[in-house]
């Protein structure tokens, strides 16, 4: 097969967003390798066009959404459709399942085959914002068969998240896992002068790696923090991350006087990885995260992760660390299991663990729900739901 032209559309992507900006680049790559032709359209602050290791990336001038701390869309839709036009997709991949769906129907009524990730569930991102339950639900089942109707496939990172579609009887899901840089991620980043940076000899290093968003719920993690202080634990949390609730976080723990050390967005990847090889917990409070690149990587650093039990997360670090109900106490009880463990044994199931997930491995299944594989690895396909 030649090379396909795959057109990726994404919103809420920043120079500073973590997990999302992080797949894009590493499929890019993957795709570029694989001999197809990777274009990314993403909103910014103005208009760009550029040639860059994940392919070219079309930058859109794009109105910031109020109250996210920087994220942008893609509007006007006239201008979209025109730039669609002209680059002329053989595929096309959405990683918004919102204002862009109509990309969907889209690309369906010129028999462009097209794929809509969903990087997060409907139901979950509606109750963080405090949608009610069944309110929730009711909404996500509206927008997820439009979805599936819209889209020649959705891809799914886990089976957590394929769930909201498998309760509609949607048929055109595949579940296709993302993966770690093993290489860049690894125990070896492991420092023991980076570490006196935040913690003392005896004390517990908890760390945050997360936006700072209301879907996220950041304060859980200085919820956590506080029990466990109260209970006795020398604990300490360093936060990585930015967002709008960064001030009221810094404010909040100020007033508690709670050991935090906020060091706003890593950008390096190196930098990032050794904070995360320190740590003796990292903490993963967002409910409705569908996959969580950042517990994996930390895993890949050999750190375990206590993770909010009603997110995907469960099923993707296993028994490399412990889930917790959703308050600070439940988190702060995850963590004790967690240490209560031999150090070098919990780190070596966190690594084990993560070794399980690569990049090579989520490109091929993407590249399977594109149809866009060589002939000869078509039995590496990604398993498609049938109801």
């Amino acid at each position: 097969m030649s090379g396909l032209r795959i057109v990726r559309l994404a919103n809420f992507v920043t120079p500073s967003s973590g997990g999302l900006r992080t797949a894009l680049d590493r499929l890019g790559r993957g795709y570029l390798a694989a001999g197809h032709e990777p274009v990314l359209v993403v909103p910014g602050e103005r208009d760009g066009d550029r040639d860059t290791p994940q392919g070219r990336v079309v930058t859109l001038a794009g109105p910031l959404v109020a109250g996210t701390g920087g994220y942008r869309v893609l509007a006007g839709r006239r201008r979209l459709r025109t730039l669609l036009e002209e680059l002329a997709p053989d595929r096309l991949e959405v990683s918004d399942r919102t204002t862009l769906r109509w990309t969907g129907e889209w690309a369906r009524r010129r028999r462009i085959p097209a794929v809509m990730v969903s990087h997060e569930t409907a139901d979950g991102v509606l109750r963080t914002w405090g949608v009610p339950g069944p309110a929730a639900a009711r909404a996500a089942d509206l927008l997820n068969r439009r979805s599936a109707w819209s889209y020649t496939r959705i891809v799914c990172t886990t089976e957590w998240a394929e769930r909201e579609f498998v309760r509609i009887g949607a048929r055109n899901v595949v579940r296709a896992p993302l993966g770690v840089d093993l290489v860049t991620c690894a125990p070896t980043r492991r420092s023991t002068a980076l570490r006196a940076r935040y913690a003392a000899p005896g004390e517990v290093l908890l760390l945050l790696c997360s936006r700072l968003s209301v879907e996220k719920r950041p304060g859980t993690a200085l919820d956590a923090l506080a029990v466990l202080r109260e209970r006795g634990v020398p604990a300490r949390l360093v936060v990585a991350g930015d967002g709008p609730l960064r001030t009221s976080l810094e404010r909040g723990a100020a007033a508690r006087r709670l050991p935090v050390s906020f060091l706003g967005h890593v950008a390096d990847r190196v930098s990032l990885a050794g904070l995360q090889a320190v740590a003796d917990v990292c903490l993963a409070p967002g409910p409705a995260e569908t996959f969580g690149l950042s517990a994996l990587e930390a895993l890949a650093c050999g750190t375990p992760v206590a993770a909010d039990a009603s997110s995907a997360l469960p099923e993707v670090i296993g028994a490399a660390g412990a889930v917790a109900a959703g308050t600070g106490a439940d988190f702060a009880d995850a963590v004790c299991e967690i240490l209560a463990r031999p150090a070098a044994e919990r780190r070596a199931s966190a690594r084990a663990r993560a070794e399980l997930f690569d990049w090579p491995a989520a490109v091929t299944a993407f590249l399977a729900a594109h149809e866009a594989l060589p002939a000869g690895e078509a039995a590496a396909r990604p398993r498609e739901h049938r109801p």
